[in-house]
C-alpha cells in the first residue's frame, strides 16, 4: 500500500513539471501583448471593491505628483502689485520654474539646444505636465466648483480616486464674468454668479433670443461622462447625473479643470488638457485637441460623442452617450457660445493695439518687441492676437524622452494658436498647463525660440500681454 501511494505521487509530480514546462514554453512563445485602442466594456471587479482599492491608493499618488510639482516650480502665493483679472482676482507673477543649480536664464538660453539635450538641462517645469494620476486620466475640477455645483444642484463633482493639483492662486477667477458680443453695454451678464441649470433662466431670460437660451440651457445641463454617469463603471461615489459643458468651461470661460486628450494612444502618449477659454471663439475657426474640427457646431457634437467619454465610443454606449440633434440641439449651443465676448483691454485701440495716450513706456516697448524682434505676431497676429493656425514648437530637441508618472515626454506636435486676447484672465498656460505664469511663459519661448531677450525685455513683453 506505502508503495503504490509514492508511486501515485511520483506520477503525478512527474505529469505536473511536464505540464508547468508546456505552459512556461507557450507563454514563451506567445508575441507580446499589443495596447489596445478600446477600454475594457465590462467590469468584473465589484464597484465597491473598485473603489476601496482606489481610496487607499489616493494619498500615496497624490504625495507623488506634489513632490513632482514642487520639483518643478515654485508654488507661492505672490501677486502682481497692480495687474489683476477681470473681476479683480490678483494675477500671480514672477518665474516660477525652477533652474538646476548655479544655471541661470541667461546662461541657459545661451546654449543651443543640443548642447541643453546632451547635459540634461532643460528645465523640468518645461517638460509636458502629467494628468494628476496620468494612468487613470479623466476629467478632474476644482474644489471650489465642486462646491459651488454641490450647493446650487447637490451634484457631486467629487473623484473618490483623486483631487485637482494645482493651487487655487493659480487659477482663473471664479466665478469668471461674462461679455456678449450683442450686449456689450451691459458688461459682465453674469452678475457674479456661476451659472447653472438653477439660474440660468433667471439671468439670461430678456438678454437672449430662445433660441440662444435653449442653447444656454444645454449647455449647463449634466449628461454622462467616463468618470461620472450612473454605472458601477465610474468615479464618483454615488451614480452621477454626469458633467455639463459649463464644469470646465465655468461661465463660458475656464476654470482650470484638467482632462486627457481623447485623440491618442496609448495612455502614456496621451497630452493631459488645461481647458481653454470659449470667449472669442466666434474668430477661431480650430477646434478639438488635434484641432481636425472647422467650427464651433462640430466641436460641440463631438465633445459629448466622443470626448466625454476619452475618444471610446463603444464604452460611451454603455455609459449613456448623449447624441445631440444637429438642429435643434447643437446649433443653439453653438449660437450662444459665439456670443462670448473677450474681456474689455482699455488700453488697446480698435485694432487691437496699444493707445500711446494709455499705455506706459514698458508696455509700449513690449508691444514693439512683441510685434519685432519677440516675432510672438508671426504667430499671433492682432487684433485677436491668433493665426489661426497650427504650430510644432518641436520642444523634444532640447531633451531626451523620457517617463514622468506615466506621462512619456517625447513630442507634444503641432498646437493651436490660441488667441491671446485676455489672456491674464486664463493661467495656466500652453495647451496642458505647465506654465504657470506669463513670466514662465515668456521664459519658455524666449529659449525654445532661441530669442535672446535681455531681463528688461521679457519684462516689457510681459507688461504687454497683461494689456490684452
Amino acid at each position: 500500500m506505502l508503495f503504490k501511494t509514492t508511486k501515485v505521487h511520483w506520477l503525478f509530480l512527474v505529469a505536473v513539471v511536464l505540464n508547468t514546462n508546456a505552459e512556461n514554453l507557450a507563454l514563451a512563445q506567445e508575441p507580446a501583448k499589443k495596447p489596445s485602442s478600446y477600454m475594457p466594456v465590462d467590469q468584473t471587479e465589484p464597484f465597491a471593491a473598485v473603489m476601496e482599492r482606489m481610496v487607499a491608493a489616493k494619498a500615496d499618488l497624490a504625495s507623488q505628483h506634489q513632490a513632482l510639482l514642487e520639483t518643478r516650480y515654485d508654488l507661492a502665493n505672490r501677486a502682481a502689485d497692480e495687474s489683476t483679472m477681470s473681476r479683480g482676482k490678483a494675477v500671480q507673477t514672477g518665474v516660477r520654474i525652477k533652474l538646476a543649480d548655479s544655471m541661470t536664464w541667461d546662461k541657459l538660453s545661451s546654449l543651443s539646444p543640443q548642447q541643453i539635450r546632451e547635459r540634461d538641462l532643460f528645465p523640468a517645469g518645461f517638460l509636458p505636465l502629467p494628468h494628476p494620476n496620468h494612468p487613470e486620466g479623466g476629467m478632474v475640477f476644482p474644489k471650489f466648483h465642486i462646491d459651488e455645483i454641490k450647493k446650487q444642484e447637490a451634484r457631486d463633482l467629487t473623484r473618490f480616486d483623486l483631487d485637482f493639483d494645482l493651487p487655487d492662486h493659480f487659477l482663473p477667477e471664479f466665478p469668471p464674468p461674462i461679455f456678449l458680443t450683442t450686449r456689450l453695454d451691459l458688461g459682465d451678464v453674469s452678475q457674479g454668479k456661476l451659472v447653472t441649470i438653477d439660474n440660468h433662466f433667471e439671468l439670461f431670460n430678456g438678454i437672449l433670443n430662445p433660441k440662444q437660451l435653449e442653447g444656454l440651457r444645454l449647455l449647463v445641463t449634466p449628461f454622462p461622462q467616463q468618470q461620472f454617469n450612473q454605472t458601477h463603471d465610474r468615479r464618483s461615489e454615488r451614480p452621477s447625473r454626469g458633467v455639463t459643458c459649463f464644469d470646465c468651461h465655468a461661465n463660458g470661460h475656464t476654470n482650470a479643470a484638467t482632462h486627457l486628450v481623447g485623440d491618442i494612444r496609448p495612455q502614456e502618449f496621451r497630452h493631459r488638457i488645461d481647458t481653454p477659454t470659449l470667449r472669442g471663439v466666434n474668430v477661431q475657426r480650430l477646434f478639438g485637441s488635434q484641432r481636425a474640427l472647422k467650427s464651433v457646431e462640430d466641436f460641440t457634437e463631438f465633445e459629448q460623442r466622443a470626448a466625454y467619454f476619452d475618444g471610446d465610443i463603444v464604452i460611451a454606449t454603455k455609459k449613456g452617450i448623449n447624441v445631440l440633434d444637429r438642429g435643434s440641439q447643437v446649433h443653439p449651443m453653438a449660437e450662444f457660445q459665439a456670443l462670448l465676448d473677450f474681456p474689455p483691454a482699455p488700453k488697446l485701440n480698435v485694432m487691437g493695439q496699444l493707445d500711446p495716450n494709455l499705455a506706459s513706456d514698458s508696455e509700449l516697448r513690449g508691444q514693439k518687441l512683441f510685434f519685432g524682434k519677440a516675432n510672438c505676431a508671426s504667430c499671433h497676429p492682432g487684433p485677436y492676437y491668433t493665426d489661426n493656425l497650427m504650430h510644432n514648437l518641436r520642444v523634444e530637441r532640447f531633451y531626451e524622452p523620457r517617463m514622468i508618472n506615466g506621462r512619456m515626454a517625447s513630442m507634444d506636435g503641432p498646437i493651436k494658436t490660441f488667441p491671446l486676447r485676455g489672456i491674464k484672465d486664463s493661467p495656466p498656460y500652453l495647451h496642458d498647463g505647465r506654465l504657470l505664469t506669463l513670466d514662465d511663459t515668456v521664459e519658455f519661448f524666449n529659449l525654445v525660440m532661441e530669442l535672446k531677450l535681455t531681463a528688461e525685455e521679457k519684462s516689457d513683453l510681459v507688461a504687454f500681454l497683461h494689456c490684452l
